[in-house]
């Protein structure tokens, strides 16, 4: 059974810094590409970033870049998600997912705000 649990989320003020966390069971961790989205209300989930199975290439949607940085360490078969320079538009449901597994789990909150 495929298991995906988030966490590391909260409340931050702008200009602020999380690290958010996936730990994965239930399928080959280390061989998956695998995916953080976000859902902000009233909007479509959209792809934030993906990170290859070795950890050796990653991509961020353009809004991201620069500020987001995707790791993995498959000895613990846990994603990573840092977040830095927070903005309130980052305020959203923050998903892991693994490429090609149609799993989600229950998501973290993460609220940037004064």
């Amino acid at each position: 059974q495929v298991q995906l649990v988030e966490s590391g989320g909260g409340l931050v003020q702008p200009g602020g810094s999380l690290r958010l966390s996936c730990a994965a069971s239930g399928f080959t961790f280390s061989s998956s590409t695998m995916r953080w989205y976000r859902q902000a209300p009233g909007k479509e989930r959209e792809l934030v970033a993906a990170i290859s199975s070795a950890g050796g290439s990653t991509t961020y949607k353009d809004s991201m870049k620069g500020r987001f940085t995707a790791s993995r360490d498959n000895a613990k078969n846990t994603v990573y998600l840092q977040m830095n320079s927070l903005k309130p538009e980052d305020t959203a449901v923050y998903y892991c997912n693994a490429l090609g597994v149609p799993s989600w789990g229950q998501g973290t909150q993460v609220t940037v705000s004064s």
